[in-house]
C-alpha cells in the first residue's frame, strides 16, 4: 500500500474509503428503514387522501405494524449510539401515530351521526381510486338520495329535544367541508371526460353540493351558534387528560399536564416580578401594565415595518456570532426572505412567523382603524426586538437550514418541543447575556416569556375542560397584556385544529429542556456554547430526552422510557 500511495495517490484514497466509512459512518440499517418508512408514509397519505375514511386509517395502520416488525428484527445490542437513538425515534414515532389514530377515531365517532352521507362518499372515493368507471344513472340516483339524507337529518335535528353539543356540531361542519372538497375532486375527475357521467350526474351533483354547503352552515350557525360573519367566536375541541398524557409520553416528557401548568405559573410569577423592576426603571412604579402600554405605543409607521424587521434580524444574528454561540454559514446569512402577511392570515396569526421566509404582520387598508392600531401596538419595536431572531437566526431559519443538510432523515421526527423549544431557548440565552439593554426591550422580552407561560396554562386547562375559549382570551388580555383582537387570534390559532394540542405548551417546556441540557454539558465544562448549539442543530429534530442520551452517551434499551426530571435542573 505504501508503494501504491506513492505511485497512485488518488487510487489509494479510493481503496481506503470503504474502511474509513465503516469506522466513521453510523450503521445504516435503522436509517434506511426510517427513510423507507418516511417515503412509504408520504406515498400512502397521497394515495389515500381522505384522512377521515376507514380505508386510509387502515392502510396507514398496516404500514406502521409492518415497520415495527422490521424494526424489532434488528439486534439493538449490536447498534451504535446513533443507530440506537434512531431505533427509539422510529419506535416512538409509530407509537405517536397510533395515539393520534386512536384520538382521531374517537373524535370521528362523535361527529359521524351528524354526517349520514360520509360512508357513501368514502365508497365513491374508493371506487375512483380503483379506477372503476361509474354508472352515470346509478350515480345520479345516489346523489339525489344523499341530498335527501341531509335534508332528513337536518329536519330531525331541528325538532329534536336532545341538543347537540356545539363543539361536536362545529367539528362536524369542518369535517363536512372536507367531505365536500373530496366530492368536488370526485366529480371533476369524471366530468367532461365521461360523457354519460356528465349527462346524468351534472345536475344531481350540483344539487348535492349546495345541500352540503347549506347543511354545513346549519351545523355551524344553528347548532354551534357561530354566525357566518362572526370572526371573534372561537370553538375548540378539548381532547381530555388521557390524550394529553399520551401526547407527553410521545414527547418523552415524564411530567403530568398539571405539573406543566404549575411550572408555567411559577415562570409567570418570575416574569411579572421582572416586569415590575423594568416598570420602576421607566418611572411607572409597580404598575407594569402602564409600562407595557407605553412600550406598545412605540411602533413604526405603516410602510416602515419591513426595514425594522431586517435591522433587528441582523442585530440578533450579529449578537449570536460575536458571542461565539453558534456557527452561522454564509449561505444561511444570505438565504432568508421576507413577505407581508395577508389580512386573512393575520386573523389567525397577528404576529410574524419565520423560517426561510419571515412573514410580517402589519396593517392594511381593509382593516378598521381599531384593527390597524391593535396590529401596530402588537408588533411594536420592543416586541419585535425580542423575537425576530427567534424566527430567523439563530432560531427557525438556522434550524431549517441545518435540518436540510445534517441527518435530514430525522426531519420525520420534527416536534414542537425541539423546534419551538430551541427557538425559545435562544430567547432565554439572549436574556441571560444582556441582549435587551433598555427597560423597554426587557419588557418586550418578558411579554413574550409571559405569553409562552400563558400558552401552557390556557391550552392545557382548556383540554382538561377547566376553561372555555372566551376565558382563555380574557386570561391573555388581563394576565399578559394582549390586545383583545390579538388574543382572539391567538386562541383561535391554538384551538382550531391546525396545531397539535400540545404545540403551544412546547415553547416554554422545550426551552426549559434545552436550558437544563445546556447546564449539564456547557456549565459543567464538557462543551462550549458553540459546540453544544452546533451539535443540537447537526443531530436534527427529536424528543429532547433522546438528544440528551445521544450527546451524553447514556445507556439505552429497546423499551426505553423517559425519566429526566429536567425542571429540577433548569430553575
Amino acid at each position: 500500500m505504501a508503494c501504491l500511495k506513492r505511485l497512485y495517490p488518488a487510487l489509494a484514497a479510493l481503496l481506503l474509503l470503504p474502511a474509513l466509512s465503516a469506522m466513521a459512518a453510523p450503521q445504516p440499517a435503522v436509517r434506511e428503514l426510517i427513510e423507507r418508512y418516511s417515503t412509504d408514509h408520504d406515498l400512502l397519505t397521497t394515495v389515500y387522501s381522505d384522512p377521515l375514511a376507514l380505508t386510509a386509517r387502515t392502510r396507514i395502520a398496516r404500514l406502521n405494524a409492518e415497520t415495527l416488525i422490521e424494526l424489532h428484527k434488528l439486534d439493538f445490542a449490536s447498534l451504535d449510539q446513533e443507530a440506537r437513538v434512531d431505533y427509539l425515534l422510529l419506535s416512538n414515532h409509530i407509537a405517536r401515530e397510533q395515539h393520534s389514530a386512536t384520538l382521531a377515531e374517537a373524535q370521528w365517532k362523535q361527529v359521524e351521526p351528524l354526517l349520514p352521507v360520509a360512508a357513501e362518499i368514502f365508497t365513491l372515493e374508493d371506487a375512483r381510486r380503483a379506477i372503476k368507471r361509474p354508472d352515470g344513472e346509478a350515480s345520479a340516483r345516489l346523489l339525489t338520495h344523499m341530498s335527501a339524507e341531509l335534508s332528513a337529518r337536518r329536519a330531525e335535528l331541528e325538532i329534536s329535544t336532545n341538543r347537540v353539543d356545539r363543539i361536536t356540531a362545529w367539528r362536524a361542519a369542518a369535517d363536512l367541508d372536507t367531505l365536500r372538497a373530496q366530492m368536488q375532486s370526485w366529480f371533476n375527475f369524471y366530468n367532461g371526460y365521461d360523457p354519460q357521467f356528465s349527462w346524468w350526474v351534472d345536475k344531481p351533483y350540483h344539487s348535492f353540493d349546495a345541500a352540503m354547503k347549506d347543511y354545513s352552515a346549519f351545523l355551524r350557525e344553528k347548532l354551534a351558534g357561530v354566525a357566518a360573519e362572526d370572526h371573534s367566536t372561537v370553538v375548540g375541541l378539548p381532547i381530555g387528560r388521557q390524550a394529553l398524557l399520551d401526547g407527553l409520553a410521545d414527547e418523552m416528557i415524564p411530567y403530568t399536564p398539571e405539573e406543566l401548568v404549575t411550572m408555567a405559573n411559577q415562570q409567570m410569577k418570575w416574569c411579572q416580578s421582572e416586569m415590575i423592576k423594568a416598570s420602576r426603571e421607566m418611572g411607572y412604579g409597580d404598575d407594569w401594565h402602564k409600562a407595557l402600554e407605553k412600550v406598545k405605543s412605540e411602533y413604526v409607521e405603516a410602510g416602515e415595518q419591513p426595514a425594522l424587521i431586517d435591522k433587528l434580524a441582523r442585530e440578533g444574528e450579529d449578537f449570536a456570532v460575536k458571542n461565539n454561540l453558534v456557527t452561522v454559514p454564509a449561505l444561511a446569512h444570505e438565504g432568508w426572505r421576507m413577505e407581508m402577511m395577508t389580512p386573512e392570515q393575520q386573523l389567525v396569526n397577528p404576529f410574524f412567523t419565520g423560517g426561510s421566509v419571515i412573514s410580517v404582520s402589519y396593517p392594511v387598508p381593509s382593516m378598521s382603524i381599531e384593527q390597524r392600531l391593535m396590529s401596530m401596538r402588537g408588533n411594536n419595536i420592543a416586541f419585535s426586538h425580542a423575537t425576530v431572531f427567534h424566527e430567523l437566526i439563530p432560531g427557525h431559519w438556522l434550524q431549517e437550514y441545518s435540518q436540510a443538510r445534517y441527518r435530514p432523515y430525522r426531519q420525520l421526527f420534527n416536534t414542537g418541543f425541539w423546534i419551538e423549544g430551541n427557538a425559545l431557548y435562544w430567547e432565554m440565552q439572549f436574556w441571560d447575556r444582556g441582549f435587551n439593554h433598555t427597560p423597554e426591550e426587557r419588557i418586550g422580552a418578558l411579554f413574550w416569556r409571559m405569553h409562552r407561560c400563558a400558552r401552557i396554562v390556557f391550552t392545557i386547562n382548556f383540554h382538561l375542560g377547566k376553561i372555555s375559549p372566551d376565558e382563555a382570551v380574557n386570561y391573555l388580555v388581563t394576565e399578559v397584556g394582549h390586545e383583545r383582537e390579538n388574543a382572539i387570534a391567538e386562541v383561535r390559532r391554538s384551538f382550531n385544529g391546525d396545531y397539535d394540542p400540545l404545540y403551544q405548551s412546547a415553547y416554554l417546556t422545550g426551552g426549559m429542556q434545552f436550558r437544563a441540557l445546556r447546564h449539564e454539558l456547557v456549565d459543567s465544562g464538557k462543551m462550549t456554547d458553540r459546540q453544544f448549539n452546533d451539535a443540537v442543530l447537526k443531530e436534527n429534530a427529536m424528543p429532547i430526552e433522546l438528544l440528551r442520551a445521544l450527546l451524553e452517551e447514556r445507556p439505552l434499551v429497546p423499551d426505553y422510557h423517559p425519566t429526566w426530571r429536567f425542571l429540577d435542573a433548569s430553575k
